[in-house]
């Protein structure tokens, strides 16, 4: 192999273990009662130090490496955000020690990349909003792609368990290099020992376990239900934020999982799937379109080029792809 990413990964590792643990940092101090449910500050907080965290030890190692991420500094540079920027200061310090806003504000403008280069980094400082405010599932995601390609990806699931194996959570660090299989490690200690994951064998689409969206927003659970229905799925959709559901699939606790167009116009931004798409693939799954596509990560900020996004283990894609493709087409609405 010519290039083992040795150092991309124990960088990413780095990277992502800080940000998740400024988010179990922000995330304990959420109350949910009925106020805070509408108070988004604690997401905001968390999703800007979480990028300061990951830029940070991006731009220390790989400074000429571009990074396209949700947020930029400005809002906090405002005069008005001034308290703002210090409740994010202090989060980053409390995981990273005395660092100045100043700083912070650089390393998230770090990310600010918006156009595809040969290599690029592309990060999600927290996937799964609602779940993070809700303390359930949520993600801490950051993938290096490479000439289209992904080559690395690590995903943080600080609230997520798995079923078998000994490390089990709660609390795991999913990681994935191109050719060289998939793992998962405890977020804390940082030595802790990784062990392999691999997708299900399941080959009966009706013992499937299927994941999806909690937003109906964010997939269509109609066309979800009767999908499931076709294939003779028994057991009820879970359902859970971020990409969380493709560690879920990656690991073999469940089976599918299905993000189904919800307007024909909206295309899905990278960030929001690209660690999980090379976690599945390293542990055996299968990753498409709902056309059948692969997903084009060489067009920006968005993929372009796809609709949708269907994740199974290995030996389902082919049934599962076939009925989405039915169903999509059956319930479309003329133009």
């Amino acid at each position: 192999m010519s290039n083992s990413y040795a150092r991309e990964l124990a960088a990413a590792l780095q990277a992502v273990r800080d940000a998740s643990l400024i988010c179990q940092h922000v995330q304990s101090q959420i109350v949910l009662d009925s106020r805070e449910k509408e108070d988004r500050s604690p997401v905001t907080i968390a999703d800007f130090a979480s990028q300061a965290a990951v830029c940070r030890v991006l731009g220390e190692l790989f400074p000429a490496d571009p990074i396209i991420a949700e947020e930029d500094a400005a809002f906090l540079r405002l005069p008005e955000n001034t308290a703002f920027l210090n409740q994010v200061e202090a989060a980053v310090t409390a995981t990273l020690g005395d660092v100045t806003s100043a700083e912070i504000c650089e390393w998230i403008d770090r990310g600010g990349a918006n156009a595809y280069s040969e290599r690029f980094w592309t990060l999600d400082p927290i996937d799964g909003t609602k779940g993070f405010l809700r303390k359930e599932q949520y993600a801490v995601s950051l993938a290096l792609i490479v000439n289209g390609q992904i080559e690395v990806g690590v995903l943080g699931c600080p609230n997520l368990t798995r079923s078998v194996g000994a490390v089990r959570g709660p609390g795991l660090l999913y990681s994935a290099v191109r050719g060289q299989g998939a793992e998962v490690r405890p977020i804390t200690p940082s030595d802790a020992a990784a062990e392999p994951i691999h997708v299900s064998d399941c080959g009966d689409p009706r013992a499937a376990r299927l994941c999806e969206s909690v937003e109906s927003g964010h997939s269509s659970h109609d066309d979800s239900a009767e999908i499931s229905s076709r294939l003779g799925i028994a057991g009820k959709a879970v359902r859970l934020d971020s990409q969380a559901k493709y560690a879920v699939v990656a690991q073999g606790d469940a089976d599918v999982y299905l993000r189904l167009p919800t307007r024909k116009d909206y295309r899905e931004r990278i960030w929001d799937h690209a660690g999980g798409v090379i976690l599945v693939e390293e542990a055996g799954g299968r990753v498409s379109d709902v056309d059948g596509r692969p997903l084009d990560f060489t067009r920006g900020r968005a993929l372009e080029d796809n609709r949708g996004v269907v994740v199974t283990c290995a030996n389902l894609h082919d049934v599962v792809l076939g009925t989405v493709r039915e169903v999509l087409q059956n319930n479309a609405t003329p133009a």
